[in-house]
């Protein structure tokens, strides 16, 4: 007597990249073991960028936007979870961004404008005018101004001093005496 085998549908297997568990997919797409998301995060395709400007002479003095969207979300206190979360995109497509690994579109670059509170020109300005204009602005304020002449007279210490100070201050912490 011949026993007839059910037909076996095809089942893709996976390892979890938090606990690294070989497993079939699951129904729900969770690790079996520490319940954690199986699906990969992939970022949106971006299609390769319009240019006039060959890579080449981009790389030392044009366009740079990994170090812009970097500069920025420091600037902004930011992690790459957080702005990816402001763009919702995966954190692994802002990685790639400021490693110079993906170039975003134009819908991406507004959406990143928009997401580190920036205008779009400025995540395409070379570094230095990039500093420079954003030296401008903060010396058009009046308190600041003053305090830059008097901060470009301190050594090294003085001015570690005199910015944990101001890094307390901003922090709200009060010192007693």
């Amino acid at each position: 007597m011949a026993t007839m085998m059910a037909p076996v549908e095809q089942r893709e297997v996976l390892r979890c990249d938090h606990c690294s568990l070989v497993q079939f997919r699951t129904v729900n797409s969770l690790c079996r073991r520490c319940h954690k998301s199986l699906e990969v995060e992939e970022p949106e395709p971006t299609p390769a960028p319009l240019s006039i400007v060959s890579p080449a002479s981009v790389s030392s003095e044009g366009l740079q936007v990994a170090s812009a969207v970097r500069d920025l979300r420091h600037v902004r206190n930011l992690s790459q979870r957080q702005l990816a979360a402001r763009m919702n995109v995966p954190r692994t497509y802002i990685s790639k961004i400021e490693n110079g690994k993906a170039m975003p579109t134009l819908s991406s670059l507004d959406r990143l404008a928009k997401a580190l509170q920036v205008d779009i020109s400025t995540l395409l300005r070379d570094p230095s005018t990039r500093h420079r204009d954003e030296t401008a602005v903060l010396m058009n304020d009046p308190f600041l101004a003053e305090i830059a002449a008097y901060v470009s007279q301190l050594d090294s210490l003085q001015r570690s001093i005199f910015l944990n100070h101001v890094r307390e201050l901003a922090a709200g912490r009060r010192r007693t005496a």
